[in-house]
Order: C-alpha cells, then sequence, then structure tokens
C-alpha cells in the first residue's frame, strides 16, 4: 500500500519505531509473557512505566521540583472542570481568555465552580486571531488560556508575562511542540492525542504548593491530590496509552528534546505557510501574526475549484485536511510525528494545482 501523508487534526500520527513496539508489547510485552494491556497496572513493569513516563515529562518540559505530573483519563475535556474544583477557592473568581471551541468550553464549565470572568476575546472578528494578556485583576486565582486553537489555526507565539496572577493553560495540541518558560505556570494540561502518544490519557504538570486550599469537598476523581497521593494510579490507569506516550517520549529525547523538535516543527510551518502566501489560489485563514505552527488553516480563493483541488491531494495519498465543519478550507495539522517529507508532498500538490489550472 502506497505512504498516506496524515494531516488529521487527531489523533495525532505517531513515529513508526513507536508504532512497532507498541504493537509488540500489545502482542507479548518483552519478556513478561503477557500481552501489556493484560497486565496488571500494579505489576513492577507497569509502574516502572508510569514512573518512567512521569519523569520523562518532566525532564522535557523543563518543570521545577515544584511540579507533579499525573496520567489521568477523560481527556482536557474533564479537565476543564477539574482545573476548576482544583484551583478556585470556595467563592472565588479566575480570569479565561477566549480564543474559540475549546477555550468556550473550558469557560462553561469553570462557571460550575465560581465567578468567571472572561478578560480577552476575539470572538468578534471570528477567531482569527489571538487576543494579548496583559494584567488582571489581583482577586482572581489564575488566568486560563488556550495555548493553540486547532480549529481556527491560531496559537500564542509567545505565553503572556506579567499577568499578576498564576497561568493555566490548556496545552492539548501543541505540547512538547516548542520550548517555553514554565516559571509563571501553577498547572499544565494537554490530552496526549497530539504530540504525546494515543488517545486516552490526559497530562497534568500540576504544582503541588497549590493543591488543597480551594474550601471545597471535592469529588475524589476530581481531586489532582487524591491522584497524587495515589502516583496516577487512584483508578485502573489507561495502560496502553500511557505506555506508548512513554516510548514517544523517549523518541523525542533521542532526537535532540523539544530543542530539536521545535526547530523541525519551525521548517515545516515555514515550508507550507511559504506555499500558501506565495500561490495566488490560496489564502490563509488566521492572521500572520497568530498562525499556528501545529494546525494550518487555509482556503480557496476560489471555492467553485475545490473538487478538483481535492481529487488532486487525495491522489497523492493525503488525508485529513479538510477543515473543521465551522470555519470551512483546509487545515493540515503538523504535530511533532510529521515528517518533512510529507508536507513537501501537500506543497507539490498546491504547486501541480496552479500550473494546471
Amino acid at each position: 500500500m502506497s505512504k498516506i501523508h496524515n494531516f488529521s487534526a487527531g489523533p495525532c500520527i505517531l513515529p513508526h519505531e513507536v508504532l512497532k513496539e507498541a504493537s509488540e508489547a500489545v502482542k507479548s510485552w518483552e519478556n513478561h509473557g503477557l500481552s501489556l494491556i493484560e497486565m496488571s497496572h500494579r505489576s513492577k513493569p507497569f509502574v516502572e512505566v508510569m514512573d518512567e513516563t512521569r519523569s520523562l515529562t518532566k525532564e522535557l518540559l523543563n518543570l521545577s521540583d515544584r511540579f507533579e505530573i499525573l496520567y489521568l483519563q477523560g481527556g482536557a475535556s474533564l479537565g476543564f472542570l477539574t482545573t476548576a474544583y482544583n484551583l478556585i477557592p470556595e467563592g472565588g473568581s479566575a480570569a479565561y481568555a477566549d480564543t474559540g471551541t475549546w477555550a468556550n468550553k473550558a469557560i462553561k464549565e469553570a462557571r460550575h465552580l465560581g465567578e468567571i470572568e472572561v478578560v480577552a476575546s476575539t470572538k468578534d472578528s471570528g477567531y482569527t486571531s489571538v487576543p494579548k494578556l496583559g494584567a488582571v485583576d489581583s482577586k482572581h486565582s489564575f488566568l486560563h488560556f488556550t495555548t493553540n486553537n486547532t480549529i481556527y489555526g491560531t496559537q500564542y507565539q509567545e505565553m503572556p508575562t506579567d499577568t499578576g496572577v498564576p497561568l493555566v493553560a490548556d496545552m492539548s495540541s501543541d505540547i512538547m511542540s516548542r520550548e517555553f518558560d514554565t516559571t509563571p505556570f501553577q498547572l499544565i494540561y494537554a490530552g496526549a492525542q497530539k504530540n504525546m502518544g494515543p488517545a486516552g490519557t490526559v497530562m497534568y504538570a500540576i504544582d503541588k504548593n497549590c493543591l488543597g486550599k480551594t474550601g471545597r469537598d471535592i469529588p475524589s476523581y476530581l481531586d489532582l491530590g487524591v491522584h497524587l497521593g495515589k502516583d496516577s494510579m487512584f483508578n485502573t490507569p489507561p495502560v496502553f496509552s500511557v505506555f506508548t506516550t512513554m516510548l514517544t517520549m523517549r523518541w523525542l529525547k533521542n532526537l535532540g528534546g523539544v530543542a530539536a523538535i521545535e526547530k523541525i516543527n519551525n521548517e515545516k510551518a515555514a515550508l507550507l505557510y511559504s506555499e500558501i502566501d506565495r500561490n495566488p489560489l490560496f489564502s490563509g485563514h488566521a492572521d500572520v501574526n497568530c498562525r499556528s505552527k501545529m494546525n494550518l488553516t487555509f482556503r480557496l480563493n476560489d471555492d467553485s475549484l475545490g473538487s478538483k483541488f481535492d481529487t488532486l491531494w487525495n491522489d497523492a495519498g493525503i488525508s485529513g485536511i479538510k477543515g473543521h465543519r465551522s470555519v470551512g478550507g483546509y487545515r493540515a495539522s503538523m504535530y511533532n510525528a510529521m515528517p518533512l517529507d510529507s508536507v513537501q508532498v501537500l506543497v507539490d500538490v498546491m504547486k501541480e494545482f496552479e500550473r494546471t489550472i
């Protein structure tokens, strides 16, 4: 079968060697005589997997000792509510930035737990950019924002500074894609299925010093302190997702870590954005200074040419570039494991399309 160039927004593609080792472990894991997914999560081999996964996360994100790592279920969607339960005091408030669909979902869930002030929004401009985040009222426990918006193809190129309150971020779609200063953060959470591994687990990097201070009676499963006390094993963890995430982080570390993959991601994004801007048949969706390097959104200037362009990229073995239904157009998602040669195939198709029109 010919190679498929998978630009899907998620779940992400994974490195070939990671898929190979993970698939072999499902059949029989090393010399244990059992499949990975039928072994006890309390067994020594899997406990070592969880420990290594958490350790690699801290190392790759360059997190200080005040942070602890959790790998849980429920995805970032449950993280929206979990964040509010653990960080908004009884009768308290928090500041949120509205940058699109997922930010709105986070705001909706947080409003179950306290007063939420939307301090910045680009809703009126159709979310083609992200708003600047400055100082917020000190009454707020934190400022929450979504670092990368998969649907609209926007991203904070620089993290906020001098906000006056701790930062909390949903980094589901650009975690481990670039270096950043973690000092201002109180909590970073991310679904694994974009850059870190398969769907099924969500990572929390939490400042352990901020837990247990809300005055709330938090349901056990939503209490991050409970999960820390059980080393991410309060309940049976998603063993395959955690194991494969560990393999992916080993791959990333061997590649040179986040600094190395950031250079590659910049090269991939520059290649495709250059063609979008050069080719008179296409236009980018997001404002130039807010363009995502993970999810590149663009459209045809003449929609009547859509069927011909669709035929060309399908014939080239390209998959998953149709834009989200709320935006339309096209979206090329280029997470860490996306090879540069797949991006070049898409660029070549766009050039051929221009040549034959």
